[in-house]
């Protein structure tokens, strides 16, 4: 925390080491150009430091503030600014080179929810002993893999052999960019017409007892002038 508070000390100047001939003063009025002298004397006259924000715009841009506040708040800006930074992890998914298809599809599903989550993947094939002959069988099940989870994400790095392993890198895709696939979206528009045959059911109901209430009271009606009769 020491060091922080330093280095936000060491990266703004505050009055006399402000020693351009004007500057840009800014606060909740406005901004307004004036000699940097005349802006130490507000600072001064206002019982705060003149603080330079923003040193290589064209005046410099400060700012009339007192300076223990003005760095407390740059404090809490960066703290805030590392709590919504997101980290990424990278998850690790190991085949075989004959792996079956039972084993490869739940690997996948694993692979397809860390890359939902924001984290990279990071898939290898380990060759044991004489299976490196097989190395192009790895290669095939590493772009199969690839390609069933391009929805999901994208390929850093193709298959490459380092030693016994032969890796492929892929990272998540931006949130709002994964295509939704052909199941999900029957699955979605199955949805949608359900809830609307169901919202026109419901208004047929309530358009038919309205019908028969209208109808049932002309019927009291003519009742009604019949027995005056």
């Amino acid at each position: 925390m020491k060091n922080d508070t330093k280095k936000l000390k060491n990266q703004f100047r505050i009055n006399e080491q402000i020693r351009v001939r004007e500057v840009r003063v800014v606060g909740d009025d406005g901004a307004e150009v004036m000699p940097t002298r005349k802006a130490l004397d507000l600072a001064r006259q206002e019982g705060v430091d003149l603080v330079e924000i923003s040193p290589n715009a064209q005046p410099p841009v400060c700012r009339l503030i007192d300076y223990s506040k003005f760095l407390y708040q740059q404090k809490k800006r960066q703290k805030e600014m590392k709590q919504k930074q997101v980290k990424v992890e990278v998850k690790e998914i190991r085949f075989g080179p004959q792996t079956d298809e039972h084993d490869y599809q739940f690997k996948l599903k694993h692979a397809q929810e860390f890359l939902e989550e924001g984290n990279k993947v990071r898939a290898y094939v380990f060759f044991r002993g004489r299976s490196i002959l097989f190395k192009e069988q790895g290669e095939v099940l590493l772009l199969r893999f690839a390609n069933d989870l391009e929805e999901y994400g994208k390929v850093e790095q193709l298959p490459k052999l380092e030693g016994k392993k032969m890796f492929l890198y892929m990272a998540p895709k931006k949130a709002g960019v994964a295509k939704k696939s052909q199941q999900k979206r029957d699955r979605e528009l199955a949805e949608e017409a359900e809830a609307k045959a169901v919202a026109e059911a419901k208004k047929a109901r309530v358009e038919a007892n309205g019908l028969a209430n209208a109808k049932g009271g002309d019927a009291l009606k003519k009742l009604a002038e019949a027995s005056e009769d």
